[in-house]
């Protein structure tokens, strides 16, 4: 087993294409054809962690937040940032960041906090834009349903909870779906084409190269015609934070005490209390301000965040309570759920979950 093997098991489980834009992710030390040794899972890459995977003899750690976020000019071992990348290349570790891939993931950081907290009917905060495409192509009647089927199997269709969807537009304006398919719509349309079938499916913009792969190698024609757009729709299975309800609803002081004890906070800063029953909240995993507005408009009763500054507070307006649990503590658990999903992926290595205290702010 190479890097690159675990590469693709995160990557399938989390698609670099839904980090944010300012984010820096992916292999960002190390080549990615070395043999693997092992594996250290960690929140932050930090010297001592560097240390912690050499003595696992792990060399490939595998970090949520990125050690390289702004463009390095040097390598001295000046910074802390420098000696890790340094530390690193002499005892040829790799290390991959996955960051707000996991953030953007239903079942990444935000869900790992509503599990905690033993939350249910949860959905998406923030859905993510410009995720779906559809793709729209002509091909021979009697290949039809063969290339449906292989674009069904590159992922296409596969959006949220529906699969296998597909659009036909026939010469005849019959409607021909495949047998498999879960909801097809057929219909005429204003164009006649005599020998062909127009057929147009949707798919999660990191399967492109897979759907466009499906299509030139099932069609027939030497010169495929495709067209290949992006929907406007939101995305309710992939974005930032998260909204769910408690079973029952308790005061404001049980709320927070109960979210002290199982985000095992020292400190938590909070708007003031509205003397209302808290039910109903939203959370997001490291530096949440800028989703106030979002979770105001969700309705909730509090929203569990990081990183709020002084003025951030005046924001929740007798509206919500603001919680702040600090930055690490909100996203404590992400390395314990990315071992989880590698354990089950990889049989054949112990993945090492990272023992080192990475948080940085302390209490007095």
């Amino acid at each position: 087993m190479i890097v690159q093997d675990v590469i693709n098991h995160l990557e399938d489980f989390a698609p670099l294409n839904y980090a944010e834009d300012f984010d820096n992710v992916g292999l960002l030390v190390g080549d990615k054809t070395n043999t693997l040794t092992g594996i250290l899972v960690t929140l932050d890459t930090l010297e001592t962690v560097v240390d912690e995977a050499i003595a696992n003899h792990c060399n490939l750690i595998v970090s949520f937040h990125p050690i390289i976020f702004k463009g390095l000019k040097k390598l001295t071992g000046q910074t802390y940032v420098e000696r890790v990348v340094l530390k690193a290349i002499k005892h040829n570790i790799s290390i991959y960041a996955i960051h707000t891939a996991l953030d953007n993931h239903i079942e990444g950081v935000n869900a790992m906090i509503c599990n905690q907290l033993q939350l249910v009917n949860t959905s998406i905060l923030i859905p993510q834009n410009n995720t779906i495409k559809k793709l729209t192509t002509f091909v021979p009647k009697t290949e039809a349903n063969t290339l449906r089927q292989a674009l069904f199997d590159a992922g296409a269709g596969q959006i949220g909870n529906y699969s296998d969807c597909s659009f036909n537009l026939e010469g005849t304006g019959t409607f021909n779906p495949d047998q498999n398919a879960n909801p097809t719509i057929g219909t005429k349309g204003e164009v006649h084409f005599e020998d062909e079938t127009q057929i147009s499916v949707t798919f999660a913009k990191h399967l492109e190269s897979k759907i466009l792969k499906a299509l030139f190698n099932t069609h027939s024609y030497e010169e495929v015609a495709y067209e290949i757009i992006t929907l406007e729709n939101k995305n309710q299975h992939i974005g930032i934070g998260m909204v769910g309800e408690f079973e029952s609803e308790m005061s404001e002081t049980e709320f927070l005490s109960f979210l002290k004890t199982k985000m095992n906070t020292a400190c938590i800063r909070h708007s003031a209390l509205l003397g209302k029953p808290i039910k109903k909240i939203a959370v997001l995993g490291g530096s949440g301000s800028f989703a106030i507005s979002q979770a105001k408009r969700a309705g909730v009763d509090a929203f569990i965040t990081a990183d709020l500054k002084y003025h951030d507070f005046f924001s929740a307006e007798n509206e919500l309570i603001l919680a702040d649990i600090g930055h690490f503590e909100s996203e404590q658990f992400t390395k314990n759920g990315l071992v989880a999903h590698l354990t089950k992926k990889i049989t054949n290595f112990a993945i090492v979950l990272s023992k080192t205290d990475t948080n940085p702010v302390k209490y007095f």
